[in-house]
């Protein structure tokens, strides 16, 4: 218990402190916000500060804080630490960067940040990158919410596409998806998004509840046995890999330059986009401990260990049953929320890459039925072919993390143009480069080498990144 009340000292002071030291380095200014210069009354509508703090606060949180928080505490009790560490030095100064970057740049994506600061070429990669992890995200998370809603109110537990109470699941949660990506942000997800998110808070806070009316039996930190993982599954980069929400998450900066079309001023950033990433991280710390409870007294059967299913066991031991469905639905919520703003970002993203305004329906349909048939095909590969969700996750969270690193980058670069401390940005970006990197070169999904060569040459292609950076500086500086 005592690992676990440093862990959110560390996030609770670094919220404090370290926040404030990033909005300063930042330097918000009382100019024109996009969601004023360019309104639209789709894309571009000012909101206000809480609104905006709580729809963007759904639209990071999928199931990535859940998913990431039961997978990463099987590591042990370091996760405790390693969270909200990685939060406060690396997560919320991504998820800042990102929103406020976009807002300077009149509310651009994180692609088209990519191609003021990177060049070109980056731009291509990523374009293609971001495109596949949004995607991919969209249709796990189709399924997922969707189990989850029929194991917990129809008592199903074969989750094939041909039962039709999922398929009835599937379909209503992906008309959703269609309607909120096609819909004015204000219209419903600026409504409703407020609501759910206090859900959410809600349904983690009541498995707080939990753990101080029926106890909860935590490991503390070990030097001598810093890392449980049954399976001896090693810390870097592994751990960096399975906590993404909750820690630094690429999918985030899709999500915070579309807020930063909303962001009524420059200095609400700091609350929106880095408090909310603490917050994410205070959910994935707390539903880490319920996870390790349920592990430590052998209460999760083996098969379904680190999968959403500890879900429900978690909601029935720590809430009341006649309340515990509020904590699935709270879970639920999280992929639907995340699932309709990917697409969202999406239809953005591909927008501005074709300039192609989205103020007219037809528009918004142009883009909007090709990335529908795109995700109905890969739904229906995924829910045919067994083993098809790991393997999607797995790739997910590999360009996932990628994808945070050139934010970094950007933001690295931005710093040093305006005469600012860049390396705290870019050393959480290295850092990254070197996880990503060690990871694809000694997984089954990548190249499949030992995990020492994969390591140097993970650390070969940081330096070169290094180099790349600089020398964009460099440049940069003699125009």
């Amino acid at each position: 218990m005592i690992t676990f009340i440093f862990g959110i000292l560390i996030l609770f002071f670094g919220y404090i402190f370290y926040s404030k030291f990033i909005e300063k380095t930042f330097d918000p200014q009382d100019k024109e916000t996009p969601a004023h210069k360019l309104g639209d009354g789709i894309d571009y509508v000012p909101m206000s500060k809480n609104r905006n703090a709580l729809i963007h606060l759904l639209n990071i949180a999928g199931m990535g804080p859940i998913i990431g928080a039961i997978q990463g505490i099987l590591f042990g009790p370091i996760a405790f630490i390693l969270i909200p560490l990685g939060c406060i030095l690396a997560g919320g100064v991504h998820d800042y960067f990102a929103g406020m970057l976009s807002i300077r740049n009149n509310g651009a994506q994180i692609t088209g940040l990519i191609h003021k600061y990177l060049g070109q070429n980056a731009f291509k990669v990523f374009m293609v990158i971001v495109s596949i992890m949004l995607l991919l995200l969209a249709t796990v998370f189709v399924y997922t919410a969707g189990d989850l809603f029929v194991e917990r109110f129809f008592g199903v537990k074969e989750f094939i596409i041909t039962n039709p109470i999922v398929l009835g699941a599937y379909i209503v949660i992906l008309s959703y998806f269609i309607i909120a990506t096609l819909f004015p942000i204000d219209k419903i997800i600026g409504k409703f998004y407020p609501i759910l998110g206090l859900m959410l808070i809600l349904g983690t806070g009541m498995v707080l509840v939990g753990f101080m009316i029926n106890g909860v039996n935590l490991q503390n930190f070990d030097l001598k046995n810093y890392n449980l993982h049954p399976n001896n599954l090693p810390i870097i980069p592994m751990f960096f890999m399975t906590v993404s929400c909750g820690l630094l998450s690429g999918f985030h900066s899709t999500q915070a330059t579309i807020i930063s079309r909303t962001v009524d001023k420059e200095k609400d950033g700091k609350r929106i986009f880095y408090g909310m990433m603490c917050l994410e991280s205070l959910i994935a710390i707390i539903w880490a401990a319920a996870a390790m409870d349920v592990y430590s007294l052998n209460q999760v059967p083996q098969n379904i260990i680190g999968t959403v299913n500890v879900v429900n066991i978690i909601a029935n031991k720590f809430v009341p049953l006649n309340l515990a469905f509020l904590v699935t639905i709270a879970i639920i919520i999280l992929p639907i929320t995340s699932g309709d703003t990917a697409l969202r970002g999406l239809r953005i993203t591909i927008a501005d890459a074709l300039n192609l305004e989205q103020k007219s329906i037809k528009n918004r349909l142009i883009i909007v039925i090709p990335i529908v048939l795109t995700v109905l095909s890969i739904l229906v590969w995924a829910k045919v072919n067994a083993n098809s969700f790991s393997l999607i996750w797995r790739y997910f969270t590999f360009f996932n993390q990628l994808i945070a690193i050139p934010t970094l980058c950007c933001a690295s670069i931005f710093l040093a143009e305006q005469g600012k401390q860049k390396f705290i940005t870019l050393i959480p970006a290295l850092f990254y480069v070197f996880i990503t990197m060690s990871f694809i070169f000694s997984e089954k999904i990548g190249f499949n080498l030992p995990l020492q060569p994969a390591m140097i040459i993970g650390a070969i292609i940081t330096f070169g990144v290094y180099l790349y950076v600089g020398k964009i500086i460099k440049n940069n500086k003699t125009i």
